[in-house]
């Protein structure tokens, strides 16, 4: 992506967007942890380019940001979720309810209000259950995944493959307690992950925040959370190479993300965005699904 702002410019005009409201160069400096110094000579940037103007973002500055808006969403949705048995014997993992409210509903709330209308699911197991969604969110688009039990989620990535420019990629069965944590703007592609001193689950080596390496289980490691955002150039670049990577031998039994994380890492620069353990979890197996909702323990 050619950058028309610096990051230093992008992560003040984001505040400044997201308050709508004048904001001293002191609360700047502690809201992004930029020195004073760099944000009195960003302001200024800013103040010259049009973008601001009296420490508001302008309209200019909004048609700024433009470029780096998150526009679509598309969810991975088609598996059986067999740890979760004998849950998702009836029930597609993503519309199991957790205290009262469908695992998937949390996250497609949090989209909405990050502005993102445009929302594509990609269902196999149990498909047509899918269909109640279109009671509270009538924009959602199905798409749909015919090999899903008998492929990886590489097959669902395939479905959307030309949709994921200036998007977002969500498993399913995620449950959020942050919503804050899905944001408007992205500088750069990116995976959201959990900073571990240890951990026996998918995770990343990371160098410079950029992504060198994804494993399973490490020491001093980013543990993975399954949701991931694209830029238009990434995009593009992985609707190749996504076909590319299934279409080899063993390309089936892949998982969608080691594309641009494993095979095809070459073509990709791919940040580490921080999030909490406390933000977003995902329910594994029936166990933990019955741990955070007791009525589960019959």
């Amino acid at each position: 992506m050619n950058h028309t702002l610096s990051r230093k410019q992008f992560d003040v005009l984001v505040l400044l967007e997201k308050e709508r409201a004048a904001l001293t160069q002191r609360k700047i400096e502690e809201k992004t942890g930029y020195s004073l110094g760099t944000v009195n000579k960003t302001i200024q940037e800013l103040t010259e380019a049009g973008y601001i103007r009296d420490s508001e973002i302008t309209n200019e500055g909004v048609s700024a940001l433009e470029p780096y808006r998150a526009k679509r969403a598309v969810f991975i949705a088609a598996g059986f979720g067999s740890r979760m048995v004998p849950i998702t014997f009836n029930t597609p993992k993503p519309l199991v309810r957790v205290h009262g409210k469908r695992i998937i509903d949390g996250l497609i709330d949090a989209c909405l209000e990050a502005g993102i209308n445009e929302i594509y699911i990609v269902r196999g197991y149990l498909a047509e259950q899918f269909d109640q969604l279109h009671y509270k969110y009538p924009m959602i688009k199905f798409l749909e995944n015919p090999v899903y039990n008998e492929a990886n989620n590489i097959s669902s990535s395939l479905v959307a493959r030309y949709m994921l420019s200036n998007a977002y990629v969500f498993e399913a069965d995620l449950l959020i307690s942050n919503p804050e944590i899905i944001t408007k703007y992205h500088y750069t592609s990116d995976f959201l992950a959990i900073k571990k001193d240890r951990t026996d689950d998918w995770c990343f080596t990371v160098k410079d925040d950029v992504i060198v390496e994804e494993k399973v289980g490490g020491l001093d490691c980013w543990q993975m959370v399954g949701v991931s955002y694209w830029n238009d150039e990434d995009g593009h670049k992985l609707s190749n190479d996504i076909k590319e990577v299934y279409e080899q031998p063993g390309g089936k039994e892949r998982y969608w993300e080691q594309v641009p994380l494993v095979f095809c890492k070459d073509h990709y620069k791919v940040h580490v965005r921080e999030c909490k353990e406390e933000d977003i979890i995902e329910i594994d197996t029936f166990r933990e699904l019955q741990a955070i909702d007791k009525t589960y323990d019959v």
